[in-house]
């Protein structure tokens, strides 16, 4: 590399010294980074590595001199600092809709933005599971499409896999789809494609790491406004938060007597802000609006005892049957 044009990039390599070799805990001197230049081709003067140091700090750079542990430079300010690297790695590593491979591609990424001596306390705890990770490593390039195609509210088309058992094999059987797509969500350690089919008037949730060769069409999407509540934007949020499980069901008003133990766990699901009524010594009420379906059954049946749905009766119905059910198998 000719020497004027090393000289030009002198403050980037600086910078990415910084960012590799320095933090808090270990402040780098200007004979360092003098060092490291070198490697680069650049050579470098005491006087002159204070001086592009000042046009950092300058232009934004949060550069701190310091005596303590030693005397030194180190770069204070980071875009991700190491408890929200250790936050977003592991829940890309417990993410199922994550391949193994990509798992290790993005934190991999993640790592570049420690210094050498937090990758070297990063990496002392990583453990990828793979157990129930996809195999599907095209979901990232299916998500860009589909985005896309939410943007343009154009059809997607794609192949949805569907486990069958042939014999005592468990396989995957593709079938050609095309769905109506309006938006996308994270939900119960998968990722999920929220949308509808043109011949039913309702809501449908899809793995997105089931789906293969998706494709925007160019045909126009039914607007979610035919299908839901929703009118100018529809609110995943607002909508997911009365799923159990990711099951479709008609929304209703749902009367719980719960007991305290439950307490916990009925807040997590909920909220804090739940509106609690007939509070006595050992249960109280309350009143949410949630989907009425299996999910929301196979979640109250968790509770035992300690949960007794009041209304509605087809949920009350559903309640009994499936109990009934679990008890005949071990009678």
């Amino acid at each position: 590399m000719a020497s004027s044009t090393s000289q030009k990039l002198k403050l980037l390599y600086i910078v990415d010294i910084l960012k590799k070799y320095s933090d808090e805990e270990h402040p780098i001197s200007a004979s360092f980074i003098i060092l490291k230049l070198s490697a680069y081709g650049i050579n470098a003067e005491r006087k002159a590595i204070y001086d592009d140091i000042e046009c950092l700090v300058e232009f934004g750079y949060e550069i701190i001199k310091t005596r303590s542990p030693k005397a030194g430079y180190f770069l204070a300010y980071r875009d991700f600092e190491l408890p929200e690297i250790f936050l977003l790695q592991d829940a890309v590593r417990t993410a199922h809709f994550i391949s193994e491979k990509k798992t290790r591609d993005l934190c991999s990424k993640l790592d570049e933005f420690l210094s050498s001596y937090q990758l070297k306390r990063n990496s002392s705890g990583i453990y990828i599971n793979t157990d129930g990770k996809t195999n599907n490593e095209s979901i990232f390039y299916n998500i860009d499409t589909i985005s896309r195609a939410i943007e343009n509210r154009h059809k997607i088309s794609y192949k949805y896999g569907v486990r069958e058992l042939k014999g005592r094999e468990i396989v995957t059987v593709f079938k050609d789809r095309t769905l109506n797509p309006y938006a996308m969500t994270w939900q119960d350690d998968h990722y999920y494609l929220i949308g509808n089919y043109d011949k039913y008037d309702n809501l449908v949730h899809l793995r997105i790491d089931r789906m293969k060769s998706v494709e925007e069409t160019d045909k126009n999407a039914r607007h979610f406004s035919e299908v839901s509540n929703y009118s100018d934007t529809f609110n995943v949020a607002d909508y997911t938060k009365g799923l159990f499980d990711m099951f479709v069901g008609e929304f209703s008003e749902v009367r719980l007597k719960c007991s305290k133990e439950s307490l916990e766990q009925i807040a997590d699901r909920f909220g804090s802000s739940i509106f609690v009524t007939n509070v006595t010594d050992t249960h109280f009420e309350i009143t949410v609006n949630c989907a009425v379906s299996h999910g929301l059954v196979n979640w109250l049946l968790g509770f035992s005892d300690g949960v007794e749905v009041l209304s509605p009766e087809p949920l009350r119905k559903m309640m009994k049957e499936r109990a009934e059910k679990v008890l005949d198998l071990y009678k």
